[in-house]
């Protein structure tokens, strides 16, 4: 392929979306105000763009950082002006949701990528697993209006309860969902390691769903 082909096969694309696809790995956030980016994302912006880095865990437009739950931030970066803001992580697939007003979802702090400044959100920890290992689960509660764009290795499941799933392998589920736990200890012993399988999340009743990926994404034991 020539090298005028190529620049304008992967040129950016036409659209008026706030969030919009470049590709199922790579997101434009085009900006008219601010939004909300996981920190160490931006691969490259145009036009008249600044960052701030977040450090507060009082919750807001400044709560996420988990250092109140555990010892290991988790920082996003507020994103203001005019342009256009490239984002990604680490080839992971993008999906964007559009929450309307009132509708919510909590989301795995490792699986945010961006949501609008027109969201709400606070931080915290699921309870029945906050002192496990269970892989952190620290979660990001949203409530709309506005996009979300989370991640996921390979393509997503989408589950609906009643169902169990692995901790380390779930990435979001419906904000009106609660999960408790639910723990099988002879699991460990049966595979001769610790595993993930051991603790589930447990989400009971008939409504919302659950968002799982093919990857069980362990963070270490705090």
């Amino acid at each position: 392929m020539k090298l005028d082909e190529f620049a304008d096969a992967n040129a950016p694309k036409d659209g008026t979306g706030r969030f919009q696809l470049e590709s199922d790995k790579l997101l434009d956030v085009a900006l008219d105000g601010s939004a909300m980016l996981k920190a160490g994302s931006m691969v490259g912006h145009t036009g008249d763009v600044s960052f701030t880095g977040k450090s507060s865990a009082e919750g807001g437009l400044t709560g996420f950082l988990k250092q109140k739950v555990t010892s290991e931030g988790t920082p996003i970066m507020e994103a203001s002006g005019a342009g256009h803001v490239y984002v990604a992580d680490q080839g992971k697939k993008i999906q964007i949701l559009e929450l309307a007003a009132g509708e919510s979802l909590s989301v795995n702090g490792n699986d945010i990528l961006a949501f609008e400044s027109s969201v709400d959100y606070s931080i915290g920890t699921v309870g029945s697993f906050s002192a496990t290992k269970a892989g952190g689960l620290v979660n990001v509660y949203l409530e709309g209006p506005g996009n979300v764009a989370i991640t996921t290795h390979g393509d997503p499941l989408v589950l609906t309860p009643p169902v169990k799933t692995d901790p380390d392998a779930t990435v979001a589920w419906s904000g009106s969902l609660s999960p408790g736990r639910s723990s099988n200890l002879n699991l460990g012993d049966m595979v001769g390691q610790s595993s993930g399988e051991r603790y589930q999340l447990d989400f009971s009743g008939s409504d919302g769903f659950v968002i799982v990926q093919p990857y069980e994404e362990v963070q270490p034991e705090q």
